[in-house]
This record gives C-alpha cells, sequence and structure tokens, in this order.
C-alpha cells in the first residue's frame, strides 16, 4: 500500500463512505505479513515511495509465486529480478499483466493503472554484452515511474559513438552507465554532464577482468566528479537510485 491508496481509504472513512471495519481490514496486513518463510514488507511504499521488490535468486517458485501474490493483494505492483525461467514462466502464467523480459531476467507485474512516466533517465551501456544488466536497470527505472531513454554499445573503443548522443545525454536527470572489461565509460560521461552518474561494474570481461573487480576499481576511481558506483552486476540497485534522483524536481529554470 503506498501514500495514495492509505490516503484514499482515510478519505472514505471520513467521507462516511467506508466503514471503519472495512479500513481495518484494508489496513490489517501492515506493517508486514508473516508467511513463514518471508516477511512481506507491505509498509515500504509509504517509507520510501515503491513497495518491495521480490529478489527470486535462490527463492523456490512457490516461494515467489506467494510473496508476489501477497503484495498484489495489497494493491501494488509486483517487480521480480534475477528470475529464472521456470519462475518466470509461473508468474507470467499466475498473473493476466506480467512482463516478463528474459534478457533483464526480471518480471513486472504493473499496476492496472500506471502514472505517466516522468523525468528522464538515461542508461548507457558500453557493449551489447554489458545489456542484460542495463536492462536490468531499465525495467526498474520504469516500474518506479521514469521516462528511460537506452543508449546501447557506445563504449570507449569508439567515443565518435556516445559524442553522438551528448544532447541526449544533457537533457536527462541522472544517467546510468553500465560497463565491463575496464569500466572506463562511467569516467568519460562524468566528465560531458553536470547531472549525477550512476556507475554499474559489470563481469564481462577477460581474465584479468576478474569477473567485474577492475571495472568497480576503476569506477571508484574515477577523475570525474559527480560519479557514483553500485556493486557488479547491479542493474536494479542502479535503475532505482536513478528512479529516486529522477524524481526529485528539476532545477533547471522553465
Amino acid at each position: 500500500m503506498d501514500q495514495e491508496q492509505l490516503r484514499h481509504v482515510l478519505e472514505q472513512v471520513a467521507a462516511g463512505d467506508l466503514a471503519p471495519r472495512q479500513a481495518l481490514e484494508r489496513l490489517r496486513n501492515l506493517p508486514f505479513e508473516n508467511l513463514g518463510f518471508a516477511h512481506v514488507d507491505h509498509h515500504r511504499a509509504l517509507r520510501t515511495g515503491f513497495p518491495e521488490v521480490i529478489f527470486a535468486q535462490g527463492k523456490t517458485c512457490e516461494q515467489v509465486l506467494a510473496i508476489a501474490e501477497r503484495i498484489i493483494a495489497q494493491g501494488t505492483q509486483v517487480l521480480a529480478t534475477r528470475v529464472e525461467a521456470a519462475t518466470a514462466r509461473a508468474l507470467v502464467e499466475r498473473f493476466d499483466r506480467a512482463e516478463h523480459d528474459p534478457l533483464a531476467r526480471t518480471v513486472l507485474v504493473p499496476r492496472t493503472q500506471q502514472p505517466t512516466p516522468e523525468g528522464l533517465v538515461a542508461v548507457v551501456a558500453a557493449g551489447t554484452s554489458d545489456l542484460p544488466v542495463a536492462r536490468e536497470a531499465i525495467v526498474t527505472a520504469r516500474a518506479m515511474g521514469a521516462h528511460v531513454e537506452e543508449i546501447c554499445d557506445v563504449g570507449v573503443a569508439g567515443l565518435h559513438r556516445l559524442l553522438s548522443y551528448r544532447e541526449l545525454l544533457q537533457r536527462a536527470r541522472v544517467i546510468v552507465v553500465v560497463a565491463g572489461m575496464e569500466g572506463a565509460l562511467a569516467s568519460v560521461v562524468g566528465g560531458l554532464v553536470d547531472i549525477p552518474v550512476v556507475a554499474v561494474p559489470t563481469s564481462v570481461g577477460y581474465g584479468a577482468s576478474f569477473h567485474g573487480l577492475a571495472a568497480l576499481l576503476a569506477m571508484l576511481n574515477s577523475c570525474a566528479a559527480g560519479v557514483v558506483v553500485v556493486n557488479i552486476d547491479n542493474g536494479f540497485g542502479a535503475g532505482y537510485a536513478a528512479a529516486q534522483i529522477n524524481r526529485r524536481p528539476s532545477q533547471s529554470p522553465e
């Protein structure tokens, strides 16, 4: 349950359209619901503006379905990340509006009425091999109400490709840069814009990349100010942070 839903319940009670007993029934599972194997945090959208997300990796298909059902019962949308193919199929079969992105390994079950996307988050992938992580960031930011534009395969081996998108980068409120190998793209983008850059190192690369550690350290040591870094392959964390930044009112003059 989010702030708008709670406000609507309270307004209905105040207007006499909803009995206190009915309101109590709608609110009885706040702040959380104990499923035995999970405590589903129904209060999270009230605190943070976005409901709990299901990290499906390591969970059984039955557990993911049970958690999703309880979240949807509260009238909020469901986003599941790191979803295996069998679990994704089960979610799509169970919920009519489920949207499976196999590249991102996500399943989104949106609310019936979605708000109009706002602002602009640019997600930049250094190479095609970085797209799974980039897509996870895109799905997450869009689920949180952001308008997202995607730029693919513009790594530092050919900077002229990136520079052709400079106008789009400068219009964005925040940029997510996804890169493996040596992770240099985040510094390059950070030196071109006056907005936050969320850097995502990926585990893409040959042996000395150490499964993304080389890119992580390069991004942490970026000489470009305004670059912040999330964990290796954490497209979800980057998309979430970018959407939070994007929700803030723009400071640019109208």
